[in-house]
């Protein structure tokens, strides 16, 4: 369904330094610099990219968004959410665990990262 994510950066340096760290948990290199400065990360099916605002304003978080990553397991989830904090995210929402809602189980884990962007680990969970 979609061709690319780009989220704002305020410190490109800094948010990549953050995504190499989680995305690399899900198995995904790190990114790369283009000409620009903005940083992208390439998969099979899509491109999840960082941006200075092209408007020069700082950037910030869209209230009510969220951006959520595929992970494989619960377990790979929590390891997503470590690397996070451990590389300049911030913990939201709940502690990671299972929600259940709409007949649905899944195992969320959430952050925000530097520029303040809420991001979400997620594992549907078979009944």
């Amino acid at each position: 369904m979609f061709s690319h994510i780009m989220l704002g950066a305020n410190d490109i340096q800094e948010s990549k330094a953050f995504y190499d760290a989680i995305l690399g948990v899900l198995g995904y290199k790190p990114g790369v610099i283009d000409e620009k400065g903005r940083c992208f990360y390439f998969t099979d099916t899509g491109v999840f990219a960082l941006s200075k605002p092209i408007d020069g304003k700082p950037a910030s978080c869209g209230n009510g968004s969220t951006v959520g990553f595929s992970v494989k397991s619960p377990e790979q989830a929590d390891q997503w959410h470590a690397a996070g904090l451990a590389n300049g995210g911030t913990t939201c929402e709940d502690a990671p665990g299972v929600r259940e809602g709409g007949g649905m189980k899944l195992y969320l884990a959430y952050l925000r990262d530097p520029a303040g962007n809420k991001i979400c680990a997620l594992k549907r969970i078979e009944s």
